[in-house]
């Protein structure tokens, strides 16, 4: 290959590295926020939790005040029962008894309800925050890579800018100005010939001219897509 072409290629990689550094001023804040809401899920739902049970047992204890005052009236007018002289007075006693009697059924039923709200919540305490635990190290180291590439990012690009000033002065001044022009449109600019096809968009090629790009006779673009053909002998055919 041309010292020409290979210029282009080493310039073509270094293009190719510069831009995903670009590329990665957005996705890796991007994956930081993603492992910081997956930890704030989990801490979110073993808050939820807790709350939750808090709530139950408070509701408990409320039911459960409820049932002993219901029973105390209830105690009372089964003692008032001795002292009844009327119907009137019996079937109004009668009806206040059931009226408790119904409450406190319903108190249970209440109560039991969140005993077994707390049989079912209480396992996921543990669960989470074993969870949380594991999940918050493991997102936290892999938050810390994360950000010490993010601040080597800078870096990086002018290193990659650097030699990439040094290439160019080493590659024709036409040649680069087709590579740019190219670079505007599509990506990759420079590709090899495949199975006696451009690499990029498979157009086929006469004998002829695949002749003319093993030689590397200056540049030799698709005249479909317009990129730079070069030769590389693999799998070119």
């Amino acid at each position: 290959m041309k010292p020409e072409l290979e210029g282009l290629l080493k310039l073509q990689t270094i293009d190719y590295d510069i831009d995903e550094l670009e590329r990665s001023k957005s996705y890796l804040p991007e994956m930081i926020e993603k492992l910081k809401s997956e930890t704030l899920e989990i801490a979110n739902l073993l808050k939820q939790t807790e709350d939750k049970i808090k709530q139950l047992n408070l509701d408990k204890k409320d039911w459960e005040i409820e049932i002993a005052s219901w029973q105390g009236e209830l105690e009372r007018f089964q003692k008032q029962m001795r002292d009844i002289k009327t119907n009137k007075e019996y079937d109004a006693l009668m009806a206040e008894i059931e009226v408790r009697k119904q409450r406190i059924s319903q108190s249970e039923d209440l109560i039991l309800q969140a005993m077994q709200g707390l049989e079912e919540e209480t396992p996921k305490i543990e669960e989470y925050k074993n969870k949380l635990e594991e999940i918050g190290q493991n997102n936290q180291q892999q938050m810390a890579e994360l950000q010490k590439q993010i601040d080597g990012v800078d870096s990086k690009i002018k290193i990659r800018l650097d030699e990439k000033r040094r290439v160019v002065t080493q590659i024709n001044k036409v040649a680069f100005a087709t590579y740019e022009r190219i670079r505007k449109k599509c990506n990759p600019v420079v590709v090899a010939v495949r199975k006696k096809a451009c690499g990029a968009c498979y157009k086929t090629f006469p004998p002829q001219r695949i002749q003319e790009i093993k030689r590397g006779d200056g540049l030799i673009t698709c005249d479909n897509c317009g990129r730079i053909l070069i030769w590389t002998g693999e799998n070119g055919n």
